[in-house]
């Protein structure tokens, strides 16, 4: 008796969650934007309503990071509005079993090299047990040609953002993992401000601005106690 009313108990719980759970599913992988600055891209977002009852989902919020340069905008077929301040707008209905293809992702991708991630959380009308999100990453890369440093012990690339507000990253690699590289900021007249060692098994450099003046700053990679190049940063508000 004690396992009958355990399984019926199972059993019910089971059909609570079928009920209560989620209806949709996200069939597109998460979505890159990777592209050159001053240039937009469009991608699709495929969902699948699972259930045999529609059901309308809308827009509760935006997650992340999206530039001030940047612009995001959600368009079901060709009515598109922008996340930030048309939040009510974005809506849609998915009828029993369907697979949607009009929806659509539109970025702006700017006009600094940047690289960040931002979600767009979606809710049903009627039930908020029934929630998805949807990942977004995005690489922007300058359309100047590039001038990163190969060296015998490290590869270097360019540092981003640059101008930057907040932080700036340098992507590296150490190809020696016995020599001593470091990332040194000085500032316009050569004063010295941060020292980073580069560790071997990282691969991006964190350099925080926040606490700097806004001007001209330099940064130099060092190998060995020897200077290898030393570019500019540029720090604003």
């Amino acid at each position: 008796m004690k396992i009958f009313l355990s399984l019926l108990i199972t059993l019910q719980l089971f059909a609570l969650q079928t009920v209560d759970g989620r209806q949709v599913r996200v069939l597109s992988d998460k979505i890159e934007f990777s592209g050159k600055v001053n240039t937009t891209q469009r991608k699709t977002l495929i969902l699948q309503n699972d259930s045999n009852e529609s059901a309308t989902y809308y827009l509760r919020y935006l997650q992340g990071n999206v530039g001030s340069s940047q612009n995001i905008l959600i368009c079901m077929g060709e009515n598109c509005f922008d996340p930030r301040n048309e939040l009510s707008q974005i809506r849609f209905t998915l009828a029993p079993g369907e697979v949607a293809t009009n929806i659509y992702i539109e970025f702006e991708l700017g006009i600094t090299p940047t690289k960040g991630t931002f979600d767009l959380h979606f809710f049903n009308t009627s039930n908020p047990r029934d929630a998805f999100i949807v990942e977004n990453v995005y690489n922007v890369t300058s359309d100047q040609p590039t001038d990163n440093v190969s060296h015998k012990d490290v590869d270097m690339g360019e540092i981003y953002p640059n101008p930057s507000v907040r932080t700036s990253q340098i992507e590296y690699k150490i190809k020696n993992p016995n020599a001593n590289v470091r990332v040194v900021i000085n500032s316009f007249i050569g004063n010295p401000i941060y020292d980073f060692h580069l560790d071997a098994s990282q691969e991006t450099l964190i350099i925080p601005v926040t606490d700097l003046n806004p001007g001209t700053y330099f940064y130099t990679l060092i190998v060995d106690n020897k200077n290898i190049v030393t570019k500019k940063l540029y720090v604003k508000r």
